[in-house]
C-alpha cells in the first residue's frame, strides 16, 4: 500500500511538473558537440503550435571561431544554396547571407560549452519539406536533418 501510495504521489508530482506543461511539445533541444554531430537528424513539432523554440547547447570545448556550431532552418529545396552562400559570409554574420529571405530562422554560432535559443512562427510551414542545419564552413554536409511542423 506504501508503494502505491508513494508511486501516485510521484505521478502527481510529474503532471504538476513545468516540463509536463501545455506548449512543451512546441520547445525543442539540440546538441553539436566537437565532432561535428547534432545529436539529432529529426525534430518535429505539432501543427498546433503557433510559435517553436529551438535551444542549441554546444556540449564541445573549442571555440565558436575554431569549431563554432549554430542552428539554421530552410527549406529543403533551398538548404545547399544557402549553406553555399553562407560560406561567403564570415563569424559576425553567423555564416549566413545577410537578409536572405531563403532563412527562416536561425541561431547565432557559439562555441564550446555555450548555448543559444531561436524562436521563430511556424505559420505556412505544416507539411513543407524543412531541413536544419549547421552553417559554419564545412559543415552542413555533415551537420544537418529534418525539421516537421506536423498536420
Amino acid at each position: 500500500m506504501k508503494f502505491i501510495r508513494l508511486m501516485l504521489i510521484a505521478t502527481a508530482a510529474l503532471v504538476a511538473s513545468p516540463t509536463w506543461a501545455a506548449g512543451d511539445e512546441c520547445k525543442l533541444t539540440i546538441e553539436a558537440n566537437d565532432q561535428l554531430q547534432f545529436n539529432k537528424k529529426e525534430m518535429s513539432v505539432p501543427a498546433s503550435c503557433e510559435s517553436v523554440t529551438v535551444t542549441l547547447k554546444h556540449v564541445g570545448k573549442m571555440a565558436k571561431k575554431v569549431m563554432g556550431h549554430n542552428w539554421v532552418l530552410t527549406a529543403s529545396d533551398d538548404f545547399k544554396a544557402v549553406a553555399e552562400a553562407g560560406t561567403k559570409s564570415s563569424l559576425e554574420n553567423d555564416y549566413l547571407p545577410q537578409d536572405d529571405e531563403r532563412v527562416i530562422a536561425n541561431t547565432e554560432v557559439i562555441g564550446g560549452g555555450e548555448s543559444t535559443t531561436v524562436e521563430f512562427s511556424t505559420e505556412g510551414l505544416a507539411g513543407k519539406e524543412l531541413t536544419f542545419f549547421c552553417s559554419f564552413p564545412g559543415h552542413s554536409s555533415i551537420m544537418n536533418g529534418t525539421f516537421r511542423v506536423e498536420e
